[in-house]
């Protein structure tokens, strides 16, 4: 593998292919860390109620479809604004990109949004990173090899004390949740002010889920969600031994909803889903 400053932010492991992914976040996070400031409504594009694109989710995800082209020719290419997809057929990688995810915190000027890549074979996550620009914090994982935080093992915390867990969600806009009725949802989440240590809802699913994995939360839920956002934070906390389902506790399937969570909190944050009799 060729010498990389990178390579020390990575797992000791590291195959070449995530080294291009990380190489690729950190170069494009330059860009979007020195763009940082308020807009305008007039400097955003609406591509749905209160789903915000900005000029810099594009140039950064050129940036990385650049080098996801010049590094995985074969590969299909799944970007979450479009800017250089691709297709393949159905035995070939797909690489899934979120230049910003965030983009409200960063079209409000607010330094809290990660840009995220996964790479998926066969429908499995093998392999991603998430890229915190204002804090130059870089998750990776791959399939087997373990999590890690610039270059730092990570592991999901061990606490199954609900007065003293710290739980991030998403707080929805109308129409978002779909998984379940938004009364369960809001109960789910009325459960947890009543129960933990607090509740954060930090504006970036992709970093929110990473942090389950390296024990700054220790658990996390959202529905509405695409596998841009969480593919490669949710592949983080599995290889930092904790659980990611869906809100009932079945696999995974992309319909949006994710409760990622450690080993021992998994279970309660799930029974706060159940409908009620």
């Amino acid at each position: 593998m060729a010498s990389s400053p990178i390579l020390a932010r990575l797992s000791p492991t590291a195959s070449s292919r995530l080294l291009v992914l990380a190489e690729a976040v950190v170069k494009a996070g330059e860009t979007a860390r020195v763009s940082l400031r308020r807009r305008t409504s007039r400097e955003m594009l609406a591509k749905a109620p209160r789903d915000y694109q900005t000029e810099i989710d594009v140039a950064v995800e050129r940036i990385i479809v650049d080098e996801m082209t010049k590094a995985f020719p074969d590969y299909a290419i799944q970007g979450e604004e479009a800017v250089g997809n691709r297709t393949a057929g159905p035995d070939t990688p797909i690489i899934y990109i979120d230049p910003i995810d965030g983009t409200t915190n960063y079209a409000w000027g607010v330094p809290h949004f990660g840009m995220t890549i996964a790479i998926a074979e066969r429908g499995r996550l093998v392999a991603g990173v998430v890229y915190d620009a204002m804090q130059d914090e870089l998750f990776s994982a791959e399939r087997g090899g373990g999590a890690y935080l610039n270059g730092e093992r990570i592991r999901c915390a061990d606490v199954g004390d609900i007065e003293n867990v710290l739980i991030g969600a998403g707080l929805p806009i109308p129409g978002q949740v779909k998984a379940v009725a938004e009364e369960i949802y809001f109960d789910a989440i009325k459960r947890l002010m009543a129960n933990t240590a607090g509740v954060r809802r930090l504006g970036s699913a992709a970093l929110s889920i990473a942090y389950v994995a390296c024990g700054r939360l220790d658990g996390f839920f959202e529905d509405g969600l695409s596998i841009h956002d969480f593919g490669a934070s949710a592949l983080m906390v599995e290889e930092a031994g904790g659980i990611v389902t869906r809100f009932s506790g079945a696999e995974v399937d992309g319909r949006g909803d994710i409760l990622a969570a450690s080993q021992a909190l998994h279970p309660w944050l799930k029974e706060g889903f159940r409908i009620k009799a």
